[in-house]
This record gives C-alpha cells, sequence and structure tokens, in this order.
C-alpha cells in the first residue's frame, strides 16, 4: 500500500552498527518532550552518557531513549541514514526544536505577572521565577528581585522595601508573612 512503513525487523532498528563496550549499562536518561532549550537537553544527555567513551554511535543509538512526546515522534519518524555522525543527528534535533529557543523570553519581553487572588504568595514567587529563568541571556540575582518587587501591588511593595538586599527565597518568605498579616488584619490594605 502506498504510504505504508514497513513493519520489518531490519527497516524498524535505527542504528545496526552499534556495538555496545562490555559491561555497558544504559543510565536512566532525562526526557526532553519537545519543551524547552534542544541545546540544554544535548548537553545534559551527553553529560549522562559519559561512560560512553565518546563513542558517537552510542550516542546517537540511546539518543532517542532521552526523548518523550512529540520529540519521540520527531526522532522515530527520521531517515537516520543521513546521519553519518552525531553532529548531524544534534543539528537536526536543535533546528527541529530551535523554535524553543527563539520564542524564550528576554529581558524586553519578561512579563511581570500580576498576584491572582486564588494563588498563595509562595506559588505566585516560585511562577514568577521559573519565568526568570527562562530569560535570555540570564538575569542576575538582583535584576530579578528588582523586577520581582517592581511587579507587586502597593500593600506588599510598601512593605517589602526592607527586603531590598536579601535573597529571592527570603524575598518569599517576607512575602509570605505580609500575606498572612494581610489575612488577619495585622496589615490593613
Amino acid at each position: 500500500m502506498a504510504g505504508q512503513k514497513s513493519t520489518a525487523f531490519k527497516d524498524l532498528y535505527m542504528f545496526p552498527d552499534v556495538r555496545f563496550p562490555l559491561g555497558f549499562k544504559t543510565p536512566k536518561f532525562e526526557k526532553y518532550d519537545g519543551h524547552g532549550d534542544p541545546i540544554s537537553h544535548l548537553k545534559r544527555y551527553c553529560n549522562q552518557l559519559r561512560g560512553a567513551g565518546g563513542k558517537e554511535e552510542l550516542l546517537m543509538a540511546y539518543f532517542g531513549k532521552s526523548l518523550t512526546g512529540v520529540a519521540s515522534e520527531w526522532f522515530m519518524d527520521q531517515d537516520t541514514s543521513s546521519w553519518y555522525v552525531w553532529d548531524d543527528m544534534a543539528q537536526a534535533f536543535v533546528k527541529q526544536f530551535q523554535y524553543n529557543i527563539d520564542i524564550a523570553p528576554d529581558r524586553n519581553s519578561f512579563s511581570n505577572p500580576k498576584k491572582k487572588p486564588t494563588k498563595s504568595f509562595k506559588e505566585y514567587a516560585i511562577k514568577y521565577r521559573e519565568q526568570a529563568a527562562r530569560v535570555k541571556p540570564p538575569m542576575d540575582d538582583h535584576e530579578i528581585i528588582t523586577i520581582f518587587f517592581q511587579a507587586q501591588e502597593l500593600d506588599y511593595f510598601q512593605n517589602m522595601m526592607f527586603a531590598v538586599g536579601k535573597s529571592f527565597s527570603e524575598a518569599i518568605k517576607i512575602g509570605e508573612m505580609i500575606e498572612n498579616d494581610l489575612k488577619t488584619g495585622r496589615i490593613i490594605s
């Protein structure tokens, strides 16, 4: 039938010439699902396979085990005969998921989400910090905290000023205290 893919073993085995070193044990891979920086995933993957001794064919043969979801689907649909060396495969992978790098927020697009009434201060602060970690090039701690303070509602902003110069985790603790004081009426809005 037209468009039907072969299910023969020889056609399913993506890297038939790979031989594993004696005693080689497959590490448990951190999975990439198609979201996030593909280059960061390649770095993590290569570090997890240090025991492969830099053998590109081994790196290539196990790469699919480090993927899940759409990334795994993409990998399984590839014609591996065009991948002669690791760089061929790695470049195809990065090209496919480059959009994750392209859409990473920069300082101009970094949003300062306002705290929703249904979220605790801690949940809000953690979500903010996760977004800040995606900014390219990375922001330093002082910059992250400064922007975080500026994004606060007036009640929090006024009461958090003594947290200037503290770490982000200390700022979260102070924000939680302010949240509790607002709820109990010790601080009046």
